[in-house]
């Protein structure tokens, strides 16, 4: 047995920790190394499938889950917007003129997907429009058929080895590592970028007592000129800056699982906003096979509601009057499966309904210029003003 002099430390009693921290990153490599498997393997049966076909004089066929199609929805409370299982699909043939095109795509990007699995690279959507561009034509045909891949080999994009895009911003009582070993501090003197691979971080640590949601950067930013993140009670902010990226959702969600704190929505008082809330909470109808990962059904709305407008008396010249537009997006989402079973939504979304009004946020500073921040928010947060 070694000894060790008084004060000095015994450095063989870590040996354990050691073998301990090694078994991890075996543990990791090899969970890597099925991944990579699984994704091979994937898109080796898509091909062997072409391949057969043409053996036998026949034009291939890709077969597609009808991402969109609201007839391929479920709604449960406990998840969100979810594919059912017996969804129906369409069939993009490599014989038609008309398909033909969308074909020959979906098999490129197969080829490029394929070659960054097994080289153990990276890219994003927006990586792989810029190889082609004259290709692709536009970088909604390139996000369209990601979406359509991961869907048909039922496998997320991150283990496709694609990487999304970041937007969104976060800043409060949080720290974390991220994958590659960098520690960030996300303090409201120094807002971070969320990162690229959510998936990756860890070692999160915070005091926060709740989350909050902020729709749009410049309220965002207005919180933090505030100082709300420390005023108030310690917290952590987030933002999508409008619709929230993959990894924006990818992290509120992986706060939720970590730190299982309230989250609150801020959102603008208009059809809008409360999509942009549904997704957060129930998720998209094209993203719905991915569901699990992204939504957080426990989120709640605490403002700007609709009924604050008039409780608020906020004045009409800060109102903006619904659009046609408007009008037809909260009809639609007042027939979605979710408000049934959120009776105060519903009653918020006529109360907008029957007033053919709607305000941003930016209309609590009608009343004073740090309404928001000094009354609006507290006053909500202590008294439960939340649905």
């Amino acid at each position: 047995m070694s000894l060790s002099l008084p004060g000095e430390t015994d450095w063989s009693a870590f040996t354990l920790l050691d073998h301990h921290r090694i078994s991890l990153l075996r543990s990791i490599k090899e969970a890597a190394r099925e991944e990579t498997r699984i994704a091979e393997t994937a898109i080796e049966n898509v091909i062997q499938d072409i391949v057969t076909s043409l053996a036998r004089n026949k034009a291939p066929v890709l077969t597609l889950v009808n991402r969109s199609d609201w007839g391929n929805i479920q709604f449960k409370d406990s998840v969100g917007l979810q594919m059912i299982s017996h969804y129906t699909t369409r069939k993009i043939k490599s014989d038609c003129p008309k398909s033909a095109p969308k074909f020959a795509l979906i098999l490129k990007i197969l080829s490029v997907i394929y070659k960054m699995v097994q080289n153990n690279t990276y890219a994003t959507k927006r990586d792989i429009y810029y190889s082609d561009t004259l290709l692709f034509g536009s970088q909604s045909v390139v996000d369209n058929i990601v979406n359509d891949i991961s869907c048909m080999l039922k496998i997320p994009r991150r283990s496709l080895h694609i990487l999304s895009t970041t937007k969104g911003c976060i800043a409060g009582n949080l720290s974390y590592t991220e994958e590659d070993g960098t520690k960030v501090n996300c303090t409201c003197s120094a807002t971070a970028v969320v990162p690229s691979n959510v998936q990756g971080i860890r070692n999160v640590i915070t005091d926060a007592k709740f989350i909050l949601i902020v729709e749009k950067d410049a309220t965002f930013q207005r919180l933090l000129d505030d100082d709300f993140c420390n005023k108030l009670s310690p917290c952590i902010m987030i933002t999508g800056k409008g619709v929230p990226d993959l990894n924006t959702r990818l992290l509120v969600r992986k706060l939720w699982d970590t730190c299982h704190i309230p989250i609150f929505t801020l959102m603008d008082a208009d059809p809008h906003g409360i999509e942009i809330m549904c997704i957060y909470k129930y998720g998209s109808v094209s993203m719905s096979f991915e569901a699990h990962h992204l939504t957080v059904p426990a989120i709640r709305w605490l403002g700007l509601l609709p009924s604050d407008i008039e409780r608020l008396n906020i004045r009409k010249d800060a109102l903006i009057p619904l659009t046609k537009q408007d009008q037809n997006k909260l009809a639609s989402m007042q027939k979605r499966p979710y408000v049934a079973c959120q009776p105060m939504w519903k009653k918020e979304m006529e109360i907008m309904a029957a007033s053919k009004m709607k305000a941003e946020i930016q209309a609590l500073t009608s009343l004073s210029s740090d309404y928001l921040s000094r009354v609006y928010l507290p006053s909500k947060l202590q008294f439960g003003g939340w649905i």
